[in-house]
């Protein structure tokens, strides 16, 4: 692994080395390397798509794996399908995520669409973490399509932190999902735009069991010419409660989009949405050049912590 594919590793896995427990890691369309566990199983696809089964036993507690993929080969294109099996009452963390670096010309797309379909069983509990970033000096683009597929059973749990840190220049991100009685779904969505740079984001939660719960929350900022698109849709099929949040900065010449939109097929379903788009204000970034602070920097320091 050269000093690229390692630096990609670090930004979106934080990995500085090989990493303990499960893992499999990706580069340029092929395993690099993988490890199991006596809990976790990593098995290649045989069904002729590209991707990995994941299976974690029942009861399995305190245990991670990471599964990133990285992409250095100018003008390579892949779709990947991961599946994950997660045993009745597990208690797992799963890092994933995708890094590009493309020194390709302008006809040089690197592409890496991730379909990843999460099986949930009864009372398990998931956090999922997804980072992904983009660099690279030439003029090709760089391309990430995430779909995400979550079907929780009976009181499961899944947390799920999906991070855009910078240089995708085009990006669809897809979520899904399904609730039985008890289970929780939580999402917290960070976004950062720039250049001509453009991102939809569309959720889908159908709340079928009594008592389930999901709340998504998405904090983005838009800067340059930069153009995003929030679509959130929650089906409250049973008594539920929901709550969907889109939190956005508008900065320079750019556009956001948020369309919250709530189903109540039930009259014990309790949905709530929230949508707020604006500029920085005048009052923060005084208050941080009275610091010493250039403009330029105070609105840095602002957006850091707003994506925090």
């Amino acid at each position: 692994m050269d000093a690229i594919e390692k630096d990609l590793l670090v930004k979106i896995a934080d990995l500085h080395g090989v990493p303990e427990g499960a893992y499999n890691i990706r580069g340029n369309g092929a395993t690099e390397s993988r490890q199991t566990t006596a809990n976790i199983d990593i098995v290649t696809k045989t069904d002729g798509k590209q991707g990995i089964d994941i299976y974690i036993k029942p009861n399995t507690k305190n245990e991670s794996m990471h599964i990133p993929v990285i992409i250095s080969k100018a003008g390579l294109q892949e779709v990947v399908y991961n599946d994950f099996h997660i045993g009745e009452n597990a208690d797992v963390v799963i890092v994933a995520g995708c890094g590009i670096h493309n020194c390709g010309g302008v006809d040089m797309t690197s592409r890496h669409d991730g379909v990843h379909t999460f099986y949930v069983g009864k009372n398990a509990k998931v956090k999922y973490v997804e980072k992904h970033y983009g660099g690279g000096d030439g003029m090709g683009k760089n391309v990430m399509n995430p779909e995400t597929v979550v079907h929780l059973a009976e009181g499961a749990h899944m947390e799920m932190e999906t991070t855009q840190i910078k240089g995708i220049d085009s990006t669809n991100r897809i979520t899904r999902a399904d609730l039985a009685t008890g289970a929780n779904f939580i999402v917290k969505e960070k976004l950062y735009t720039h250049g001509v740079q453009t991102a939809d984001t569309d959720f889908i939660v159908d709340m079928n069991g009594e008592n389930c719960s999901a709340d998504i929350m998405s904090r983005s900022v838009a800067a340059d010419k930069s153009r995003q698109n929030f679509v959130s849709t929650m089906n409250g099929n049973a008594k539920c409660y929901g709550h969907t949040e889109c939190d956005a900065i508008i900065m320079d010449d750019a556009s956001v989009k948020a369309a919250p939109c709530l189903s109540a097929n039930n009259v014990d379903a309790e949905l709530i949405h929230e949508a707020a788009i604006g500029k920085i204000a005048g009052e923060q970034l005084i208050k941080l050049m009275t610091l010493g602070l250039t403009e330029k920097e105070a609105e840095e320091q602002i957006i850091k912590g707003f994506l925090h």
